[in-house]
């Protein structure tokens, strides 16, 4: 993998100097502008507003806007010249928690390379102590023309940096939670935890992406000149009328697609039951829901067998007297 860029990791008085990699990269199918009459290639050309003459890239430098329109120029010199500790150099400012770090803040994610044979000791000695002490280390760095904050992890044997956002740069969320008052019943959370249990063994590595698997397929079909296949829709999207419903629907089509028993009576009580034990704030009223619940399936199987009592009440006396016929006998025969 070719470096992006060459600097040093500063950890203390400790020098580790290191090539920076890209970690991630994108699948996703890019297109071009075209021109639909004839299918030319649409292409950008850079002009200077004040001659209307094309511009190379070798013309081209900075400029910053001032509030009244006016541009300053700013050099690559100019910028070279200002006192950044961090222009080659990961610069470790804290170690802390990794718990510690929003998710919100994640950036870009890097490889963390030692350059050359003398980097790989000391290299190692900060993998390892990061191992040991389970703590991510928080650093700053300059790259593409900026500062910016960095967290450095462990994965494997290589030491990796995300790229984090500046605390003022994640912006807070206002007005995006709902603002009507919602009540949520312990019976939909305990089958919102057993769906979340049922799906939760997902070997990540098979997921992949279906929307640029079928995007390459159409191209290749239109390339060819061959017939487009239409894949159906997944089902969803519309709106939720009876949320316990779509929960336990839910769960049944999750145990379903896992090869687990699906039917109406199996599993549905038994994860409600088994998820109303949990130790929360609510495990007293999920008791009480359960204990309900069973009541009213105890009155229904009464309800339901009171319509055959008077016919099983006749057989029942009749296999008494029956019964009361044949012992008689048994007992004349021992005196």
């Amino acid at each position: 993998m070719r470096p992006i860029w060459n600097g040093a990791i500063s950890f203390g008085l400790v020098s580790i100097p290191i090539k920076l990699v890209n970690a991630t990269e994108h699948h996703s199918v890019s297109f071009r502008q075209i021109h639909t009459a004839d299918g030319g290639r649409i292409r950008y050309r850079k002009v200077c507003e004040l001659d209307g003459e094309e511009v190379p890239a070798s013309e081209i430098g900075k400029g910053y806007e001032e509030p009244g329109g006016g541009i300053v120029p700013i050099a690559d010199e100019d910028l070279a010249a200002l006192p950044l500790p961090t222009a080659k150099t990961i610069e470790i400012v804290t170690f802390v928690p990794a718990s510690e770090i929003d998710p919100l803040q994640m950036d870009s994610a890097y490889y963390l390379s030692p350059n050359g044979v003398p980097a790989a000791k000391p290299y190692v000695l900060l993998r390892e102590a990061l191992k040991r002490s389970d703590k991510v280390a928080v650093a700053k760095f300059a790259l593409r023309g900026r500062e910016r904050l960095g967290m450095l992890r462990v994965v494997d044997d290589v030491i990796v940096m995300h790229g984090l956002l500046w605390p003022d740069e994640v912006r807070e969320p206002e007005g995006v939670a709902p603002e009507t008052k919602v009540t949520v019943r312990d019976a939909e959370l305990d089958l919102a935890d057993a769906l979340m249990n049922t799906l939760g063994d997902v070997d990540l590595e098979s997921l992949h992406d279906d929307y640029r698997e079928a995007v390459e397929e159409m191209i290749a079909a239109k390339a060819s000149g061959g017939e487009l296949v239409e894949r159906s829709p997944a089902a969803g999207g519309g709106q939720v009328i009876d949320l316990m419903a779509a929960l336990e629907k839910s769960v049944r089509a999750a145990k379903e697609s896992r090869g687990e028993g699906s039917g109406e009576g199996e599993g549905q009580g038994a994860d409600v039951t088994r998820m109303a034990g949990r130790k929360t704030a609510t495990g007293e009223k999920g008791a009480a829901a359960k204990k309900t619940a069973t009541v009213k399936k105890s009155t229904a199987a009464k309800k339901s067998a009171s319509g055959e009592s008077g016919k099983q009440s006749s057989g029942a006396s009749g296999a008494k007297k029956s019964t009361a016929k044949k012992s008689a006998p048994r007992k004349r025969t021992s005196a």
